[in-house]
């Protein structure tokens, strides 16, 4: 008895996902052109206008923002490492052992953080070059 009410609601609910799953394809095709005509009226009209952007205000911009986060990032790993290695230098053992375990996070943030740069830098360079 109790099998056939869970084939039951089984079946209803199937029958309802795809009862709904056909209406929703119909509404959504039916949205999916109107932006896409919206998005074409949008480009004609930014290239009809002229692009009040200009591209080496971004480049010049994001080179900016680079040096800077680049700048931070290193004093940072730099006050950290320092800190860290005073504490190796200096503590007991047991400080030597919770500083061996804060050196696998320093190395692997290090890593993320200039490999991000690195990798920023790298995207940028190719972007220009496209454009």
């Amino acid at each position: 008895m109790k099998i056939g009410k869970y084939i039951i609601i089984i079946l209803l609910i199937t029958f309802l996902l795809l009862s709904f799953s056909a209406s929703y394809s119909r509404t959504n095709a039916a949205a999916l052109s109107n932006i896409a005509s919206g998005a074409d009226g949008f480009i004609q009209n930014g290239q009809a206008s002229g692009s009040p952007i200009d591209n080496d205000d971004i480049y010049n911009l994001s080179d900016s923002l680079y040096n800077i986060l680049l700048i931070i990032g290193t004093i940072i790993a730099m006050i950290v490492g320092v800190v860290l290695g005073i504490q190796f230098i200096t503590g007991s053992v047991e400080a030597k052992s919770k500083v061996k375990e804060a050196l696998i996070p320093y190395v692997v943030g290090c890593i993320v953080i200039f490999g991000a740069f690195g990798i920023w830098k790298l995207a940028i360079t190719i972007l220009q070059g496209i454009g």
